[in-house]
């Protein structure tokens, strides 16, 4: 998977421009030994072996300033800041003057490092003299362009951006920053124009179809908004899509369902159009029919996210068991996925097994020693389970980790305040507010201020928390918890009533929730939780599910060196795929895509995008996407797989975990070099 970090796309930028302009000036980069085998590891984005070499380049030759350029890009990348300016500083010390290229990209990493410490003054006056060495470079003065717009000195960008316009006209880069200046001051109708013509320089430019469904969406057509959503998605890659559908209004999520369903229609064999549906039906907290888009995503293919997606859905719907099971499916094939882990060890808390949770964690913080949020969490279960000293400690190790945590010193005033340490508990409210101050779905203040004697200022917060999101169920619940710390009975019940409603199910958290200490031994809450525990069993209830057994499948393969290999057949065709336990995505050399086209294996329907990938002599190029219809192996079958197309010609078909996931459990026997796939099959007595 390629990183994205500012460094390496600056790296990208580095090779394309910097090193065309030394082919063009004549110029002769260092050729030693460990220089070039660190920029061949750079390529690769494999940094830790580039940093390798290119240390050791600086121990032999002590002033290649090329090096050290390299060296300053890896330690941006790792946050080691000072590093990274101290080498960009010697790469300017030894570099040539005449390579005005590599001298004008060494002050513009200086400036990303720089904006990257927020200290956006220095990082402008870096981006002046990088500008003054190479004053025609667009990518530099879009650099700045950006940075002004993080600045919202708009004016700023733009007069960048039209430089950008006048330098090079067919660069879509000038026009789409000036559109996003225009989004930025809420002149819509105006930025529309702007990414017009973007998108008329380059139909496959993602984000300028974003920002212009946002005008869209700001002047209420839901149709335009939506069909640049999905041209946007179509393009991949675009967190500004992500981002706009993860908030639609109620029309506007009518319209992006409906052409999400005709996309599937169209692309059948393209899972991430279930997924995009699935997404926009979680968001909208429709969590069922959410994991029923993401069941038919991964029929097609199999992503852990998705998994994890069907798991956080169960754990919303307070199906905790069931997504205990898909949480564990997911971290069969992800199993350091640090958001999944965390969503495993609440699964176990929320389905009443704390120790089990604590337990988890344990192993989670020996793993992340320096996550703040593993040792909250565990402070969080200890909390809730009366370990007063376990969770003082695990809070104070995440406020070490995490000063600026509000939650975590509300759970340690907490503590102090039942240890009966008033003191310290006093100090602990009083940082809480200082830090909480804007009232939304992830605030606490108000329990602070009710702790600190201002019972009018923690019922206004708590108000305003409400008003911030009133669909948001835990927003009821937090409500219901301060009115039973205020000994007020029925608001406190009426507020868990309505977060119920709303569709809050932690129903074995709401049992050890201290908060609710004053209303759990009243009959009406002990009504209130069994009503809406059995709506919840009716809500989980499914079909019964048809007779399976499961039936292990061993399949013989051949190794050499690091990769395995299994005879299968492809659309009829005899081949073999390479089974590669790393590898997310399917892929397939050219010379066989090509040979079974024109051999009749490949049809033109299962060339996906073909007016973009197939050339004027019908070949296949590479980046083309196909769906292979059927591959077969040992009887077992997989159906329309979507594969892309690459050069390497030493596997005809690559299959990672991903993909086979679809059929079972997968085991490697190298011993007696076997693949084991387990599976369910219908059981037929």
């Amino acid at each position: 998977m390629l990183l994205k970090s500012a460094s390496l796309i600056l790296l990208l930028t580095a090779v394309c421009s910097a090193l065309t302009v030394n082919a063009k000036d004549n110029i002769k980069l260092p050729d030693t030994y460990n220089y070039v085998r660190g920029i061949e590891a750079m390529k690769k984005n494999n940094l830790s072996e580039a940093f390798n070499y290119l240390s050791q380049e600086i121990t032999d030759n002590p002033e290649n300033g090329y090096a050290y350029y390299w060296l300053a890009i890896i330690y941006q990348d790792r946050k080691e800041y000072g590093q990274a300016l101290s080498n960009s500083d010697m790469s300017l010390n030894y570099l040539p003057k005449k390579d005005k290229a590599y001298r004008a990209y060494a002050h513009k990493l200086k400036a990303q490092v720089f904006t990257d410490m927020e200290e956006t003054n220095k990082a402008l006056t870096e981006y002046e003299a990088a500008i003054k060495i190479s004053p025609y470079d667009t990518e530099i003065i879009y650099d700045r362009a950006n940075l002004y717009y993080s600045m919202q000195q708009y004016s700023l960008s733009d007069i960048d951006c039209k430089r950008i316009i006048e330098l090079e006209s067919s660069d879509p880069k000038g026009y789409f920053g000036m559109g996003r200046n225009l989004v930025a001051l809420k002149n819509y109708g105006e930025a529309i124009p702007q990414f017009d013509y973007a998108i008329k320089l380059d139909a496959k430019y993602g984000i300028a179809y974003s920002y212009r469904a946002e005008c869209y969406l700001a002047l209420g057509d839901w149709n335009k908004a939506t069909d640049d959503l999905i041209s946007a998605l179509d393009i991949g890659n675009n967190d500004k899509a992500i981002e706009i559908i993860s908030s639609l209004s109620d029309d506007a999520f009518e319209t992006l369902n409906a052409k999400l369903k005709i996309q599937s229609v169209k692309k059948p064999n393209e899972a991430k159009w279930f997924y995009y549906a699935g997404y926009i039906h979680e968001n909208c907290r429709k969590y069922s029919q959410a994991i029923d888009y993401y069941k038919q995503a991964i029929n097609i293919e199999v992503i852990p996210l998705t998994i994890e997606r069907i798991a956080d859905c169960y754990q919303q719907l307070g199906d905790f068991n069931e997504g205990l099971l898909w949480a564990d499916k997911a971290l069969d094939m992800n199993p350091n996925g640090y958001f999944l882990l965390l969503l495993k060890a609440d699964l176990l808390y929320d389905s009443g097994d704390i120790q089990g949770a604590i337990d988890f964690l344990d192993n989670f913080i020996q793993k992340n020693p320096d996550d703040s949020y593993g040792y909250y969490r565990r402070g969080f279960y200890k909390d809730n389970a009366q370990m007063l000293d376990g969770a003082i400690e695990d809070y104070s190790f995440a406020i070490a980790l995490d000063p600026d945590y509000a939650y975590a010193y509300l759970g340690r005033g907490d503590m102090y305040r039942d240890k009966g340490n008033r003191e310290k508990a006093t100090a602990d409210y009083t940082k809480v507010v200082e830090l909480d101050t804007i009232p939304d779905n992830s605030s606490c203040a108000q329990y602070a201020f009710l702790e600190l004697g201002q019972k009018d200022k923690a019922i206004a917060f708590m108000d305003s928390v409400i008003s911030h999101d009133k669909d948001e169920p835990g927003n009821y619940y937090d409500a219901a918890c301060l009115y039973s710390r205020m000994g007020e009975k029925d608001k406190a019940l009426g507020f868990l009533r309505t977060s119920l409603e709303k569709g809050y199910r932690s129903f074995a958290h709401i049992m050890v929730d201290d908060d609710l200490s004053f209303i759990r031994d009243t009959d009406t809450f002990r009504d209130l939780i069994a009503e809406y525990q059995a709506i919840q069993n009716e809500e989980n209830q499914s079909e019964p599910e048809e007779d399976f057994v499961e039936e292990t499948v061993t399949i013989p393969f051949t190794k050499e060196g690091t990769i395995y290999k299994v005879q299968c057949t492809i659309n009829d065709l005899p081949l073999h795929f390479t089974f590669d336990t790393g590898a997310g995505t399917v892929s397939m050399s050219m010379v066989e895509a090509n040979f079974m086209l024109k051999n009749d294996y490949l049809k033109s329907t299962d060339v996906i995008g073909s007016s973009y990938f197939v050339d004027a002599n019908g070949d296949i190029s590479e980046g083309t996407i196909i769906n292979l219809r059927h591959v077969n192996f040992a009887g077992l079958e997989l159906t329309n797989v979507t594969a892309s197309v690459v050069r390497n010609q030493r596997a005809p078909l690559l299959l990672g975990q991903s993909v086979l996931g679809r059929l079972g459990k997968i085991e490697i026997d190298n011993e007696n070099q076997q693949l084991k796939i387990t599976h369910k099959v219908k059981n037929n007595p």
